[in-house]
């Protein structure tokens, strides 16, 4: 019975010890493993084919960790929830944006981290989260992918519109004003020798009217100048003298008026003098 005891004893110690080594080398390992890594999260809507658990993650180009989860958003079941190990020496800022790139048409996909500015705070984890999150945006390839069927189906509008257009009697009416654009095309070549007489005899009458003109601007010149002469004329002392000779020419007229009234009623006075006595007191 001893023996058996000592034996159960022996075989519980070493199971107690192996257990702590299990747990020793379980803690050293996730110890070293979190501080190799910093944790990550962020999102992308729609299509994340190509991605995976242990996708590429890059830093502008340089690989910085993987995606190490990938599962939906609980509150929006068309987001999904990308978690990613990043080098933890890198200082991820506020303004850095992840989206979905691939190594060609042909490539795989991985997770680009692109941008963040020299001033710009590091990424912080927010009330709630689990992880910092990084801002994505959609790649160019995401957004034709969804754009592509609005694409095709504008063009397949554009197809049946030129399909329409081309119809027989469209492509006869085509036809036919080429035809007619072609005969006046003709006609205007037979009439070439006209139109560039009548583009002379325009160019000449275009020329005597600026000859015309010329004149004209010289006799206005000339008019004005005569205004300018007739104001000085009409200005200063002239003016009074003028006026002076107006007086003294009116006073001359009712002079002569008078003595040709006197003449009408006494013609003779003029010759013989006033014969005419005055009344001599007695």
């Amino acid at each position: 019975m001893e023996t058996n005891a000592n034996y159960a004893a022996v075989g519980a110690f070493v199971f107690a010890s192996i257990l702590a080594l299990v747990v020793v080398l379980l803690w050293l390992t996730g110890a070293q493993y979190s501080e190799e890594y910093a944790y990550y999260q962020t999102y992308f809507y729609g299509s994340v084919s190509g991605l995976g658990k242990g996708t590429s993650t890059r830093f502008n180009g340089i690989e910085v960790g993987r995606v190490t989860q990938l599962k939906f958003d609980p509150n929006n079941p068309k987001r999904v929830i990308v978690i990613m190990q990043i080098d933890p020496t890198l200082k991820i800022k506020e303004d850095s944006v992840a989206s979905i790139a691939s190594e060609g048409i042909t490539g795989g996909s991985y997770v680009e981290i692109e941008g963040g500015s020299k001033n710009s705070p590091v990424v912080e984890r927010q009330p709630g989260e689990r992880y910092p999150t990084i801002k994505s945006e959609q790649s160019t390839l995401q957004q034709l992918a969804q754009s592509a069927p609005q694409v095709i189906a504008k063009l397949n509008k554009v197809g049946d519109e030129l399909s329409d257009l081309l119809n027989d009697k469209n492509r006869k009416a085509v036809s036919d004003t080429l035809a007619n654009l072609q005969m006046t095309t003709g006609v205007i070549a037979k009439r070439s020798g006209d139109l560039d007489a009548a583009i002379d005899n325009l160019s000449r009458a275009s020329g005597e009217l600026n000859t015309d003109l010329t004149q004209l601007n010289t006799v206005l010149v000339h008019t004005d100048q005569a205004a300018v002469n007739a104001n000085r004329i009409l200005s200063g002392d002239t003016m009074g003298q003028v006026t002076q000779l107006v007086t003294e020419t009116r006073s001359l007229v009712n002079s002569l008026k008078r003595v040709s009234n006197q003449l009408d009623r006494e013609p003779t006075k003029l010759i013989f003098g006033d014969r005419r006595q005055g009344y001599q007191p007695k």
